[in-house]
């Protein structure tokens, strides 16, 4: 294990997901595709319950700009999995998360990743500074800075 994107304990927050039947592909395993889904549903929960972010109304919103992900080994429904969530550099409008998806229980990621956010003035849809309580919430899950 010499990634340390593959580690559990590299992680700073952690969410329970439920995998569905239709996550499951011809091949009997969790499609690729869902793993991307995984991971925004992990970084936007903890964007809109610890950073305060109003994805309907508020100011500011999240533009993906890039994503990537390497699988590590299957999951398929029922699996009970968890969906970890940290940041790996944060700038002044944009951040890296490090996200992975973990069978529960266990030590080393099924998957990982990163993806990249650029926050925005709704209206203009130009770069804003993070600042106030999203950018506590991020230093909080801060596990190195560029």
């Amino acid at each position: 294990m010499s990634d340390p994107m593959l580690v559990r304990d590299n992680y700073r927050w952690f969410m329970p997901i439920t995998t569905r039947w239709l996550d499951n592909d011809i091949y009997g395993h969790v499609n690729n595709v869902n793993y991307y889904a995984y991971f925004d549903t992990v970084a936007n929960r903890y964007l809109i319950e610890e950073g305060g972010l109003d994805i309907q109304h508020g100011d500011v919103i999240g533009y993906v700009v890039h994503s990537q992900c390497h699988y590590k080994s299957a999951i398929a429904f029922p699996d009970a999995i968890e969906g970890a969530f940290r940041v790996n550099k944060l700038g002044n409008s944009s951040v890296e998360y490090g996200v992975a998806i973990f069978k529960q229980g266990e030590a080393e990621a099924c998957a990982y990743g990163t993806f990249t956010h650029v926050f925005v003035e709704r209206t203009t849809e130009r770069p804003i500074a993070i600042g106030g309580q999203m950018r506590q919430a991020l230093e909080r899950v801060l596990v190195s800075s560029v």
